[in-house]
């Protein structure tokens, strides 16, 4: 009789699962500083200011008063009722402090909700181009994603556009405002044809709104403030980009039953909670203002406006983001292949991009321009192209 050899493997769901191309470019950018060479990073996405001092203040007192044993998995009681009451006054959404959980970050939030919402063999509708760990979120769930073009879908209306795209295993939908890469802020008509089609086909609604504070032309609504849709929506937040807190990994994820219990069950199974002096600081920054998140804003519109301006001046057309922190011009000029010309920028300029493509083929001939920098930084960069595309 003989003994049949196991072959060693990784779990299947991960055949389809990559590596982010961003992580390629920043290790590139890493590697010319290191040989001395200055590089105007318009790669990154991480806010131009520090943490704030009052954040930072926090999470010491929180060590040093031996804030530091296991808090509960799904959040520490002061900070959940704290995002409980910004969710009611700023987001409009109806929410009790049972229906807040605190994620390691944005995209833990955004991970446990697909996990929670999604069965194998289910389609999620992707507005794209699209954040780019979203695509394989939804892969390592076993369903699948389907790009609904952002350009085509507010040409021809939204409900127009999911009709195109929705199967008969479509059960959810991924809804992004404002939009990374593109800048897109979805208006609040908009919002309420896409919560229209979610209830009238019975779909789930995960939202991002990870960009909440960065809205420049018109508003920021919450799809889950819609009638009828708080039930149907997990909404997914971070302090990353408001409070510039990228490196804390702290975000929270608001919903109702059933998916709560999912969420739960998730969170403590992956992560058993967020580091506790973490949540202490992370409750300080919701007593910062609203008048300077608000100044902040304006900062980034100043950083915007200088870019797109600019960048319109070297032919490389661009329409004006409504929100977030990026600009994504055409590179068509210089080729249609948005890595081709991604790699040119950077070897000839030294100006660091991310290529259009990586954020799904709806991307292609674009390159994504951060402007979460300095503006010395963008006008620098900016002379840097002129030299090469002049």
């Amino acid at each position: 009789m003989t003994t049949r050899t196991k072959e060693i493997h990784l779990a299947k769901r991960l055949d389809e699962v990559g590596f982010s191309d961003i992580v390629q470019i920043r290790n590139k950018v890493l590697e010319l500083r290191a040989a001395g060479k200055p590089v105007h990073a318009f790669h990154g996405g991480e806010p131009f200011f520090e943490t704030p001092d009052s954040v930072k203040y926090a999470s010491l007192r929180a060590l040093v008063e031996n804030r530091t044993r296991y808090a509960p998995s799904s959040g520490i009681d002061p900070l959940r009722a704290a995002i409980a009451k910004k969710l009611q006054t700023k987001n409009h959404i109806d929410a009790g402090v049972e229906d807040v959980i605190v994620t390691v970050g944005g995209a833990h939030a955004l991970f446990v909700a697909f996990q929670c919402a999604l069965d194998p063999g289910d389609d999620v509708l992707l507005f794209a181009p699209y954040w780019t760990p979203i695509r394989d979120m939804v892969t390592l769930a076993q369903a699948r994603p389907v790009m609904v073009p952002t350009s085509t879908a507010r040409r021809n209306g939204l409900t127009t556009a999911l009709e195109h795209f929705s199967t008969p295993a479509t059960r959810a939908i991924y809804y992004n405002t404002p939009q990374n890469p593109s800048g897109v802020v979805f208006s609040r008509q908009e919002a309420e044809e896409v919560a229209a089609f979610a209830k009238k086909h019975s779909l789930v609604v995960i939202a991002d709104e990870a960009y909440e504070d960065l809205v420049y032309e018109g508003e920021h609504v919450s799809i889950a403030s819609l009638p009828g849709m708080a039930e149907r929506t997990i909404t997914a937040y971070t302090f990353s980009k408001t409070y510039a807190m990228t490196g804390w990994r702290a975000g929270y994820a608001v919903a109702k039953e059933p998916f709560m219990t999912g969420l739960r069950k998730l969170v403590l199974y992956s992560t058993n909670g967020v580091s506790t002096p973490t949540q202490w600081a992370a409750l300080e920054a919701m007593a910062i203002p609203q008048e300077a998140i608000t100044a902040r804003c304006e900062e980034y519109r100043q950083r915007r406006d200088l870019l797109v301006k600019g960048l319109n001046e070297l032919g490389l057309e661009c329409d004006l983001p409504a929100g977030a922190f990026y600009a994504f011009p055409s590179v068509r000029k210089i080729h249609k292949d948005s890595r081709r010309v991604s790699t040119m920028l950077l070897e000839k300029a030294h100006v660091a991009t991310i290529p259009g493509v990586v954020f799904g083929a709806q991307g292609e001939g674009h390159v994504r321009f951060s402007y979460a920098i300095s503006l010395e930084t963008i006008a620098a960069g900016l002379d840097a192209l002129r030299k090469i595309l002049v």
